[in-house]
């Protein structure tokens, strides 16, 4: 049976020590994943275990799996008032944001690495994503809490944007492959993009409304929460299947699959979701070990210069860039769309893109993998790390209830009547009246804000700020007043 026992021990020690090494690093704001990663590198041909691992059919295989649990998680926790108040920002970044990010990363492929224009969108299409396993896991270990508008953004952005990712580096990969640039490949790119997005969309939604209704059903015969949790994880991993197999994205309908199932029938998701979240970290820590044994660090110095150029490029130049461009339509403050900005994580979903060249024998596939790896490594190291640090530095993260001052600071002292109109209430503090001044205070607030309202929102009036305190149903519930000793605008 050794050949059993010694790789399940290796294994699984691998593992144990891994996530025993997380706990602490996490303490120290270092990114959980990185540990994995760094772990299956000391494991591998370069590291202390001298392992030599280059299977890339598995490890794509590994990687999608893993992906799609990931993204079902995602889905299963984004509630859909959450889901409204992100969805058209994330759209837009999940879809031109990525286009105009791989442009510009690509560029400096060009510049940097030497590549052509065709290999240098390849690139800049592989690294062009964020990451759902990094946004979900890195978000919810930063030690902050973030706005709803800002949290949902970033969020969904992750969870939708991979189909984008693929469709790009398949398009790529296939004008490669042609001898020149005929009409061929660029039909092929418009009906890849039809089929990913379309069949996603559709498969996932059907998928979706189907298992809500059929869980309402079974919810009630005694199921446990882990016999629920496999039966909702086994029919999103079915779902992602075939919808791969029809040629659609089988990462967006999976998505969209957990989003249903999760609003529809939020009863008997609830007792699931520590069971999915389990499953959701065993698959990151499998991704990420395997990810980091196929990684051969010592060939990876002759890139070494033009990897990071091509990182510092993605993450300074790029992804603000494409954030800006995005979000000016939606009124995002600046300090907002700079975090947004900032959380533009690369993770695994490179690296298992990176995979796709090296699978499809395309030209430099080599270098195109040790440049995504590199850039996943930066990325995690610098903003990865860093998460809580920018936000309370940007002043995007809200307090902790338990944090009386800090809840003040942000809410201001005084409670106002949301319904009472805003002309008397500036009468009475003595503020500037504005014109419409009949109308509520909570209809102006969202007039002057003119996009839907959050938590931590606030508006200026001569001497004083308003804020809102709590939304309910989408209207604003409570609002706060600071008054500035003083002050003005």
């Amino acid at each position: 049976m050794d050949f059993v026992n010694l790789p399940l021990l290796a294994a699984s020690a691998l593992v144990f020590m891994s996530v025993l090494a997380g706990l602490f690093s996490a303490r120290i704001g270092f990114s959980f994943l990185l540990v994995f990663l760094f772990a299956g590198i000391l494991a591998g041909e370069d590291g202390f275990g001298g392992y030599r691992f280059d299977n890339f059919h598995l490890s794509f295989w590994v990687g999608n799996l893993a992906l799609a649990i990931i993204l079902l998680d995602g889905g299963l926790r984004t509630a859909y008032a959450r889901f409204r108040t992100g969805l058209r920002p994330a759209s837009l970044l999940a879809t031109f944001g990525v286009l105009v990010c791989a442009g510009i990363t690509a560029l400096a492929g060009i510049w940097f690495v030497g590549l052509d224009w065709q290999t240098a969108m390849l690139l800049g299409a592989i690294v062009g994503s964020t990451d759902a396993a990094a946004v979900f896991a890195l978000l919810t270990r930063s030690g902050v809490t973030l706005n709803e508008r800002v949290a949902s953004t970033l969020e969904i952005e992750s969870g939708i944007n991979d189909p984008m990712a693929v469709y790009l580096t398949l398009a790529f990969i296939a004008i490669l492959a042609s001898d020149q640039l005929t009409s061929s490949p660029w039909l092929t790119m418009g009906m890849a993009f039809i089929q990913q997005f379309g069949w996603g969309t559709l498969l996932g939604v059907i998928g979706g409304f189907l298992m809500a209704e059929l869980l309402r059903r079974v919810a009630s015969r005694d199921a446990g929460g882990g016999i629920l949790a496999l039966l909702i994880g086994s029919a999103g991993l079915s779902l992602f299947a075939l919808t791969g197999i029809v040629d659609g994205s089988g990462f967006l309908a999976v998505y969209l699959f957990g989003l249903i199932v999760a609003n529809r029938a939020a009863e008997a998701v609830e007792p699931t979701l520590a069971a999915m979240d389990g499953y959701a970290w065993l698959a990151q820590a499998g991704m990420f070990l395997l990810l980091g044994l196929l990684v051969t660090p010592s060939t990876m110095f002759d890139s070494l210069g033009s990897g990071l150029g091509v990182a510092f490029v993605l993450i300074f130049v790029a992804r603000p860039a494409a954030v800006w461009l995005c979000l000016v339509p939606f009124r995002f403050t600046a300090r907002e769309t700079w975090f947004i900005s900032w959380v533009g994580l690369r993770g695994a979903v490179p690296i298992v893109l990176a995979l796709f060249p090296l699978l499809a024998s395309t030209p430099q596939a080599g270098l195109l993998f040790n440049i995504a790896f590199m850039v996943v490594l930066t990325s995690l190291l610098t903003q990865g790390s860093t998460i809580g640090w920018v936000a309370r530095k940007l002043g995007v993260a809200m307090p902790d209830p338990a944090d009386e001052q800090g809840t003040r600071a942000i809410f201001q002292d005084f409670a106002l009547d949301p319904t009472a109109s805003v002309g008397s209430v500036c009468s009475f503090y003595g503020l500037p009246e504005p014109t419409q001044s009949s109308i509520a205070l909570s209809d102006w607030m969202v007039s002057e804000l003119r996009r839907a309202p959050v938590a931590g929102d606030m508006v200026r009036i001569g001497s004083a700020v308003m804020v809102v305190r709590e939304v309910a149903n989408g209207k604003i519930s409570s609002i706060g007043l600071g008054l500035q000793v003083g002050g003005g605008d």
